[in-house]
């Protein structure tokens, strides 16, 4: 693993596309924007959701940068192999060593050794959960690599050389890391500074103070029969925060247990 290049002034510096050195082209990057490389079977699935919406204008207007690195010009032989049959035997296939490892080679050049700044990731459903402190975590380092896995997974051992952090978007199995990558990516980058245009919006949304977020409501003030909340309309401003407090933590006590009992605990300890 090559050492950081030290960092160019301005807005934009050079650097080849991540690719085999066969396919290198030179492309603008932009220096002060946040970085998301993703490591992919699939690399036309992106941007996809992420260029809509407020990301998709983040993205345009260069607040961050996404590539997408194409894992099958790394792949062996004629056909660009990425993938074997399991060692010892079972059903499916497995994302070979070599070709991972020589892919992660390109995607991590000139990236910080410090993970901190730099997390490596690997899409797995046996990873630890996605969380809204690990996209906080993950909005103030540089830039973030995603491997997404397809198959029965990846070799073990590329894992391990490259301490890669298993995370996973839920209790669930998905054919491939893509979705969850864009999920996770859409979490990060929305707390990116400038993103959002009310940057107060996300410390009152669900899971910002380990709680769930309180209820709603908009015009009209009586809909179908259903009134918005008195309290709401009062115009006191202590008492609406003493509703959407109590709100919150009905609701999480109620839906999330889990949550709520880690709450308690953070809470009783201070």
């Amino acid at each position: 693993m090559s050492d950081a290049p030290g960092r160019s002034h301005g807005r934009k510096s050079i650097r080849a596309t991540l690719q085999p050195r066969d396919l290198l082209s030179e492309t603008p990057e932009l220096v002060s924007a946040w970085q998301a490389r993703v490591v992919t079977l699939f690399p036309g699935a992106f941007p996809g959701i992420l260029g809509e919406s407020l990301t998709g204008k983040a993205l345009q207007d260069g607040l961050w940068q996404l590539s997408p690195i194409d894992l099958r010009p790394f792949g062996e032989g004629r056909h660009r192999n990425v993938d074997d049959t399991p060692a010892g035997g079972g059903a499916g296939m497995v994302l070979r060593a070599d070709v991972v490892s020589n892919a992660l080679d390109l995607a991590m050049a000139g990236t910080p050794e410090d993970r901190s700044d730099w997390p490596l990731v690997y899409l797995s459903p046996r990873g630890r959960r996605f969380d809204q402190a690990m996209a906080r975590r993950w909005s103030r380092a540089q830039g973030v690599t995603l491997l997404c896995g397809r198959f029965e997974g990846v070799d073990q051992r590329v894992l391990d050389a490259w301490q890669v952090e298993e995370v996973s978007l839920g209790d669930f199995v998905l054919t491939g890391g893509e979705i969850a990558a864009q999920a996770m990516l859409d979490a990060a980058v929305r707390l990116l500074p400038g993103v959002l245009g009310n940057a107060a919006s996300t410390e009152e949304e669900s899971h910002s103070n380990g709680l769930l977020e309180h209820p709603q409501y908009t015009r009209p003030a009586d809909w179908a029969g259903r009134a918005i909340p008195e309290v709401l309309l009062s115009g006191n401003h202590a008492k609406i925060e003493a509703w959407r407090r109590a709100q919150s933590e009905a609701l999480t006590q109620a839906r999330r247990p889990d949550l709520w009992a880690r709450h308690v605990a953070d809470r009783d300890g201070d």
